[in-house]
């Protein structure tokens, strides 16, 4: 009676836990900074200037390769890798490897610029763009602090708003607009959790 007393009284620590534990998730934080990014860019982008696409998955010759986010526009198709993260972040544009330090924990996680290369080469060979028209951008949410000089396209927060409007040459028609809208939804797999899970699969 006593063991099942103390259950009956804790039984809300059962559901309390699991939440803790998806909120800890990398899963979660990954949905978490691209809930963030896209936020933001449908606050702070004119719509009809820039066009959000999110969560592309496009076939690559040895799997799957997925962009977080697209923001297509006359001055160029920018190309946005997020990463929630916090604590200190050491990375230079060329190591493979950049480091997260959270006080004395450190935890080495792949380049992003490295990592969003694969993508803008995909979307490249996909659209024939020239290296002009097509930008990298990634984006740091979650409270981390750069140690490290970072080029201007690595960013954090809204940030990466700031690097999108710093680019005011144009560089793609209307007509080429349309073309690259009718691609992406041609060539990407179909948003499912069967396409994210063998795209897991791939990565792993």
């Amino acid at each position: 009676p006593i063991l099942k007393s103390m259950l009956g009284a804790l039984w809300y620590l059962v559901p309390l836990i699991l939440l803790t534990a998806l909120l800890k998730s990398p899963w979660f934080k990954g949905l978490l900074g691209e809930f963030i990014v896209n936020l933001s860019a449908r606050w702070f982008l004119d719509r009809e200037v820039y066009h959000l696409v999110k969560n592309v998955t496009l076939p690559t010759p040895d799997g799957t390769t997925q962009i977080d986010h697209l923001i297509v526009s006359r001055f160029g198709l920018f190309v946005v890798e997020t990463k929630n993260l916090k604590g200190w972040i050491f990375g230079s544009p060329h190591q493979r490897q950049w480091t997260q330090k959270i006080y004395r924990h450190t935890h080495r996680f792949q380049n992003p610029l490295h990592q969003n290369h694969k993508h803008v080469k995909t979307l490249q060979a996909l659209l024939g763009l020239a290296d002009e028209q097509i930008h990298s951008v990634v984006v740091f949410v979650g409270g981390s602090e750069f140690k490290t000089p970072m080029p201007e396209n690595v960013t954090q927060g809204g940030g990466y708003i700031r690097f999108i409007k710093s680019k005011t040459e144009q560089v793609l028609s209307e007509t080429q607009l349309q073309e690259i809208h009718r691609a992406i939804q041609a060539g990407r797999l179909k948003p499912s959790l069967k396409t994210h899970r063998d795209h897991v699969r791939h990565v792993r």
